[in-house]
C-alpha cells in the first residue's frame, strides 16, 4: 500500500511473523531472571522509504504461545493469575505517535493492550535495512502491574519492571 503524507510517499508492509520476534525478561526471586519469547503473528509499518522511519505501527501477538523454556511456568503464565490467555488470547500495539531521535533511531508511542487492558506505552526504536528490507529493533520497559497482573502469591518476588525487545522484519 502507498499513501502520501505532507507530500512524502509512505509505504505500508506488513509484518512477517516467520522473522520477527518479541521477547521479555523479568527479575524472578531477585537473583534470575526469566526470559521468553511472543510470537508476533500480524502487524504492519507504515514507513517513509527514503528514511525507513515509520509513520504508523500496528502489531498483534499470541499470548497463548508465550514460552519461556520451562513448561510447568509457561502454563502458569496462561492461567487467570497472570496472562488468562483463554480470556485474553492476543495482545496489541497501535501507535499514536512517532518522534525521530536521529537519523536512524525514533520513539514510538501506541497504545499496548494486554491482559484485557490498555495503556500508553513507548518503543525506542533503532531502524536498519533497505527500503525492500526494513529492520526495527525497539526496547521498551513495561510495568506489570499497570496491566494488572499483581493477584499471584508470587508476586513480592517477581520483579515489576518488565523488559522488552521487538525485532521486526517486513515482508
Amino acid at each position: 500500500m502507498i499513501a502520501v503524507l505532507l507530500g512524502v510517499t509512505l509505504l505500508a508492509r506488513s509484518i512477517d511473523p516467520a522473522h520477527s520476534t518479541a521477547t521479555f525478561s523479568v527479575q524472578h526471586i531477585y537473583v534470575e531472571h526469566v526470559t521468553g519469547t511472543v510470537p508476533i503473528v500480524d502487524g504492519t509499518v507504515t514507513f517513509d522509504p527514503t528514511t525507513l522511519a515509520p509513520a504508523k505501527v500496528t502489531a498483534t501477538l499470541d499470548a497463548t504461545k508465550l514460552r519461556t523454556g520451562d513448561d510447568d511456568r509457561d502454563a502458569a503464565l496462561q492461567a487467570t493469575d497472570w496472562f488468562d490467555t483463554k480470556k485474553y488470547p492476543t495482545w496489541s500495539f497501535t501507535s499514536t505517535s512517532v518522534t525521530p531521535a536521529g537519523p536512524s533511531s525514533c520513539t514510538i508511542d501506541g497504545l499496548l493492550t494486554m491482559h484485557g487492558v490498555t495503556h500508553p506505552e513507548r518503543l525506542d526504536v533503532t531502524i536498519a535495512g533497505t527500503p525492500e528490507h526494513p529492520l526495527y529493533h525497539a526496547v521498551a520497559k513495561i510495568d506489570r502491574k499497570v496491566f494488572g497482573m499483581s493477584v499471584t502469591r508470587l508476586d513480592p518476588v517477581i520483579g515489576n519492571p518488565v523488559d522488552v525487545t521487538l525485532d521486526v522484519v517486513l515482508k
